[in-house]
């Protein structure tokens, strides 16, 4: 398989210095490959999946090869990246898929986030001087929530794939069964200290992913995961139900409770994904179709959208600290309003159609002083007009037809509650931190929420994953998304602006320096390769800075007369766009 890589970037590199050197004029002219561009592309003729691991894109690559189109090359990522990713990709998390169909023309989302077990009340996390322990959101078995992969990904197949489940899980189970080489990047994982920390402190998980003396594995050293590939075994046998029924069930319910949770059997039985009506917008021309509630990502990203919309942001220039500004300005009063208005909205009336609203946009907008920061303390929800009612993995997929998948699934933290259900080898997430554990208070990315995210029972907690699709003249034109916990939101906002506002290829839309504000704390954070200048400008203008590690890892395909173009962010190593 590995051969498939250096075939796909050899014929990527002859490519580009073909149309480079062959034809200079037409290079320059050309959105996807011009000699001014600083990074290029993955080119592909009839299929392409970018994903966080080169494995898991070659086993969607050869799906799509074998005749299954993009919806059944995605639940193969899905369940690979569940062997060969394992801190983000999983069968023990959950996360939203839009499915794009080319021959309707309609794209569906679908959401398989987790849900709270019934027993989960708004004080679970609270300890008897009424404060928050974090730790019980993290790191105990009330962390967990009740998994949505297996029942999502199942669903996806049914309806809008042409192959089986044993089919394109196959590959999973091999990976699992006969083991996968360990990659730097896998071993510098699980050797970070809190992760092995933690992880030692399981004696399941320690079996797994750490040797009998509990060392760690070392690069190209052999990762075998027998319980895992059990585990799938049961999937690819029985459905859904041999994970939420039956011998699995009984053990993840019996790891929760050994670690104090409250999850029941009825709860894994009870668990359903369902499909749910895109939010969409425009921007420039383009039609914006992403993920609603209770993602706060779709929403979010045409908010501010519509409210950068209002200037002339490719005149200013590519993160100019005009543009910049600009940006921050616009970030803080999303988040102000994610704080008060978004939650499930099985459980809560989301204002979606408001706060889409252009006119509301342009509203927000006159608050903003192009020449100086409006400190965060000033900035509170806007007031609506009236309406009638961090461990995370982002890959997308597009097949010969222009059918497409923008999927973001997630443990949330790094290898989630870092538990394994033992005798599964399934680590469980500890995605009940997304919720609001008190209003006011922030979980473990600093996202501050209120009431329509309070915890309750069944209730699926917010989230920030975006997988978003860009439409152009009625057809798929950007199939993108990212990782990356509360910045998830402004990360993919960044590549639709680079690629339509300041007409970047794909690839350098995807290296491009990132910038991200969420309100509270009151500072930009930046990546170490934005400029001095610019940030003594920023400075100027009342903005703090913050320079943290790096943000994100998209995972991008654009779609054109000329073929399918692919990036896989460099931000994550072993990351991989593959095509063929």
């Amino acid at each position: 398989m590995r051969k498939l890589t250096a075939l796909v970037w050899t014929c990527s590199v002859s490519l580009c210095v073909g149309v480079a050197l062959g034809n200079t004029a037409q290079a320059d002219e050309s959105p996807i490959f011009s000699s001014k561009a600083t990074a290029q592309p993955i080119w592909a003729e009839h299929g392409m999946v970018s994903s966080q691991e080169a494995l898991a894109s070659q086993v969607g690559v050869e799906i799509l090869k074998q005749g299954g189109n993009a919806v059944d090359a995605a639940v193969a990522v899905g369940f690979s990246l569940a062997v060969t990713l394992p801190r983000a990709g999983n069968i023990g998390g959950g996360g939203f898929m839009l499915v794009h169909l080319a021959k309707e023309n309609k794209t569906i989302a679908i959401d398989y986030r987790e849900m709270a077990p019934s027993r989960a009340h708004k004080d679970i996390f609270i300890d008897e001087n009424g404060e928050v322990n974090p730790k019980l959101s993290l790191q105990h078995g009330l962390a967990v929530g009740v998994p949505g992969t297996v029942m999502g990904m199942e669903l996806a197949l049914e309806k809008y794939g042409t192959m089986t489940l044993s089919q394109v899980i196959q590959p999973a189970i091999k990976l699992a069964r006969d083991g996968i080489k360990v990659t730097s990047d896998l071993a510098n994982s699980l050797s970070h200290n809190y992760i092995k920390e933690r992880m030692l402190g399981v004696p399941a998980s320690k079996a797994v992913f750490y040797k009998k003396d509990g060392s760690s594995y070392k690069p190209n050293e052999w990762l075998v995961q027998a319980d895992l590939a059990h585990s799938l075994e049961l999937v690819a046998e029985k459905g859904s139900a041999g994970f939420y029924q039956g011998e699995t069930a009984k053990k993840i319910v019996a790891a929760v409770e050994a670690a104090g949770g409250i999850m029941s059997l009825d709860d894994l039985k009870g668990y359903k994904a369902v499909e749910r009506e895109p939010v969409k917008g425009t921007y420039r021309g383009y039609d914006i179709v992403s993920m609603p509630p209770p993602s706060s990502g779709g929403v979010h990203i045409i908010e501010m959208l519509n409210m950068l919309e209002q200037y002339p942001i490719g005149e200013l220039g590519h993160n100019s600290a005009a543009t910049i500004h600009l940006m921050a300005e616009v970030m803080k009063r999303a988040y102000a309003d994610r704080s008060e208005y978004l939650g499930d909205p099985d459980f809560y009336d989301v204002p979606v159609k408001a706060l889409v609203d252009k006119q509301y946009a342009k509203q927000r907008s006159k608050q903003i002083n192009a020449d100086k920061a409006t400190p965060s303390r000033e900035i509170k929800p806007g007031k609506l007009l009236p309406y009638e009612s961090n461990q995370t993995t982002h890959y997308s997929v597009v097949d010969k037809w222009g059918n497409a998948v923008s999927n973001t699934y997630t443990l949330n933290f790094s290898y989630g509650s870092g538990i394994v259900a033992a005798g599964t080898g399934i680590l469980l997430n500890n995605e009940m931190d997304d919720f609001s554990a008190k209003p006011g208070t922030p979980n473990g990315f600093g996202l501050v929420g209120g009431e329509a995210n309070a915890v309750e029972g069944k209730k699926r907690p917010l989230s920030s994953m975006t997988p978003t699709i860009v439409m152009k003249e009625g057809k798929p034109f950007l199939v993108t998304g990212s990782p990356g916990g509360s910045r998830i939101i402004t990360t993919t906002l960044q590549i639709i602006m680079n690629v339509i506002d300041h007409g970047l290829n794909i690839a350098e839309a995807t290296v491009a320096p990132r910038i991200h504000h969420q309100w509270l704390p009151d500072e930009i954070r930046i990546e170490r390769s934005l400029n001095v200048d610019t940030r003594r400008l920023l400075e100027n203008k009342g903005h703090t800075l913050s320079e943290q590690n790096a943000m994100g890892s998209t995972q991008s395909i654009m779609l054109t007369d000329k073929g399918l173009f692919g990036s896989s962010d460099p931000r994550r190593a072993d990351s991989a766009a593959v095509g063929y």
